[in-house]
């Protein structure tokens, strides 16, 4: 029994297989080109063929919008719609770089994704294309740039990470470890990801310390009608004046690396210290000595003596520069001071009355005056004495005794 039910299963297979296929309407899409025809064929490469339509094996065929191998069957739920649509998709060449090799395939690929996967070629999650992986496939060069391990030691931590960045600059930015105003890398930032992956960051700041220097004032020596005479007063006291230098100090990681000095800016002028000396003349009167003397000057000289054989040459002289003999009485000043102040009355305490009728010629440095003695009569002298000058007031007077 049960035999003869195979049987009858087999035979009616077998005339089932043997029934004709029922025609069906296939519109065909190659390019711009679109044609229909009607065939009970089931294999696309064999449809395609009777439409007088040749394909290459890199080719694609799409029925109904689905990739399908040129050899196989179209499946019986395409073919239960009312038409069926074979769409050929024409392979092109294109060109896929990586940093070991080049390749030139052929593809039907829709999208670049595709046509990596079809190479061969394996992308990570950190591995970059010089295209979009979704877009689609175009003639245009593909390049492969797989992902590489980078460790970058910076603000003292180590950080380490994947990249498939060209350069060390871009790497460092995907990376969120930017290179900020005068920051710098190890290698540079413009140079290709280092072999041994090892990158250093230098994180530079500046700083801009303030140096301030003192400018010394001068003094300035003026006459004055309101101080008297061979006095002096400070009429203004003068102000230091202030310079600012900018020290721009640079840092690399923390540790002072140099420090330049800029312009130098003056903040403060100086002031000069005005000191005036006294042009005011009050006659006065007083007794020297004993003596009553009438006088407009007082002042502290150092006083030396000579007399004509002490006046050191190598011989004895008499004669001074007014013509006048060498005997008490008898001053000698320096030159200019002779020229200004010949024939000035004098009293000299210790010594007495005198006038100015010679030139020293030693007496210079201080307030210096040689007082002349005959050689009879000769006193040594070698000590400071107020000098009185006594009236009537010269015409052209010496303020300042030097």
């Amino acid at each position: 029994m049960r035999s003869s039910i195979l049987k009858i299963v087999s035979l009616a297979f077998l005339l089932f297989a043997c029934q004709p296929a029922a025609s069906q309407y296939v519109t065909i899409i190659d390019g711009d080109q679109i044609l229909t025809l009607q065939t009970d064929e089931r294999i696309p490469a064999t449809i395609l063929q009777q439409a007088g339509i040749s394909i290459t094996s890199h080719d694609a065929i799409l029925v109904n919008g689905l990739p399908s191998p040129h050899d196989h069957l179209i499946s019986n739920s395409l073919l239960s719609n009312s038409r069926l649509f074979l769409q050929i998709r024409r392979a092109i060449p294109v060109t896929l770089s990586t940093p070991q090799e080049q390749i030139t395939l052929q593809t039907a690929a829709f999208t670049v994704g595709e046509a990596i996967q079809e190479a061969g070629i394996q992308l990570r999650a950190a591995d970059a294309a010089s295209q979009p992986i979704q877009s689609p496939i175009s003639n245009s060069p593909i390049s492969v740039t797989p992902s590489r391990q980078l460790k970058v030691a910076t603000s003292g931590k180590l950080l380490e990470f994947t990249t498939s960045a060209h350069t060390v600059g871009e790497a460092l930015a995907g990376a969120g470890i930017p290179l900020v105003g005068g920051d710098y890398s190890l290698p540079s930032e413009n140079e290709a990801l280092p072999q041994d992956g090892q990158i250093k960051v230098v994180r530079v700041n500046e700083a801009v310390i303030l140096a301030q220097q003192p400018i010394p004032f001068t003094s300035e020596l003026i006459a004055s009608a309101d101080v008297p005479l061979d006095q002096t007063q400070v009429l203004h006291p003068g102000e230091t004046g202030l310079t600012v230098q900018r020290i721009r100090v640079r840092y690399e990681d923390g540790d002072e690396i140099s420090r330049v000095s800029e312009a130098e800016t003056i903040a403060r002028q100086p002031e000069n210290r005005v000191v005036g000396y006294g042009t005011k003349i009050e006659i006065k009167t007083t007794v020297v000595d004993g003596a009553t003397i009438e006088y407009w000057r007082a002042a502290q000289m150092y006083i030396t003596s000579y007399s004509p054989c002490r006046s050191g040459g190598d011989r004895c002289h008499n004669g001074t520069s007014s013509g006048a003999t060498v005997q008490k009485g008898v001053v000698g000043m320096k030159l200019d001071w002779y020229l200004s102040m010949g024939g000035q009355p004098l009293y000299i305490p210790g010594y007495g009355f005198a006038s100015v009728a010679d030139v020293c010629g030693g007496c210079v440095g201080k307030p210096w005056i040689d007082v002349a003695y005959s050689d009879n009569d000769f006193v040594p002298w070698s000590s400071w004495v107020t000098v009185y000058f006594l009236t009537p007031v010269p015409a052209n007077i010496i303020y300042v005794l030097e």
